[in-house]
């Protein structure tokens, strides 16, 4: 695993926490595509993140999908099953490949009721994914494909600490919940105006702060979320 693949979530830990869930974890590859848990399923493993990103989307019954969330080296995969029995709606998968470390979900859920300072970081996450999930609910109903999906590429490139995205029209479809062809249509305007280089499977940021006037005002409520995320974890004030 390179040097510079890190889980936010465990630097923001106490040395002592942080070695007593890596004890019970081992460092995986995820390529593209490796499905973290699928919907409707109590999953066996936990994964720190510590490169690439991962996505969290929700099917309906006549096979449309759309992205509720993206998730990098900021979170914990699987830890909503520590909140309680019920089994979650959506299924989890590596948009962008990369790196994690995986913990059984028993041993996580032990460290969640036997320790303070996890417990409280585990829900500062939870917490931050479900306020996240609020905005971009109202951003799918709300906002014009274009804006969305300036939005999207800017998660994305934050998650990723990239410019150039490997992410093909299928799976940018995918995200916004929105056809093959208004994706296309999107996407060719925010090139036209110099903002990205788009070509198939691969889009190049060019411009982010003319990215950020054409994203809707969902990006800077995200981004805000993301980047106060752990700032207030306390340094060995727990017992």
């Amino acid at each position: 695993m390179p040097t510079t693949a890190v889980s936010l979530f465990l630097t923001s830990l106490s040395e002592e926490s942080s070695q007593s869930l890596l004890k019970h974890s081992i460092p995986v590859d995820l390529p593209l595509s490796t499905v973290l848990y699928e919907a409707q399923e109590n999953p066996p493993y936990a994964y720190f993140i510590t490169s690439g990103m991962a996505s969290v989307v929700t099917a309906m019954p006549d096979g449309a999908t759309a992205e509720v969330g993206v998730i990098g080296r900021e979170g914990v995969i699987g830890s909503v099953q520590l909140m309680g029995p019920a089994l979650a709606p959506t299924r989890c998968f590596m948009q962008l490949a990369g790196s994690a470390l995986r913990i059984p979900i028993s041993e996580l859920r032990k460290a969640f009721v036997v320790s303070p300072e996890i417990r409280e970081r585990l829900l500062e996450f939870l917490q931050e994914q479900m306020m996240i999930l609020s905005q971009v609910a109202g951003c799918h109903r709300l906002h014009e494909a274009e804006e969305r999906l300036a939005r999207w590429l800017l998660m994305v490139q934050d998650c990723s600490q990239s410019d150039v995205l490997g992410l093909t029209q299928e799976f940018l479809g995918m995200m916004l919940g929105s056809r093959r062809t208004t994706v296309g249509t999107a996407a060719g305007a925010l090139q036209a105006k110099g903002l990205i280089d788009y070509q198939r499977g691969r889009i190049k940021i060019i411009d982010r702060q003319g990215l950020e006037e054409a994203a809707c005002d969902c990006y800077q409520v995200a981004k805000e979320l993301y980047s106060g995320l752990y700032s207030r974890a306390p340094r060995g004030g727990y017992n």
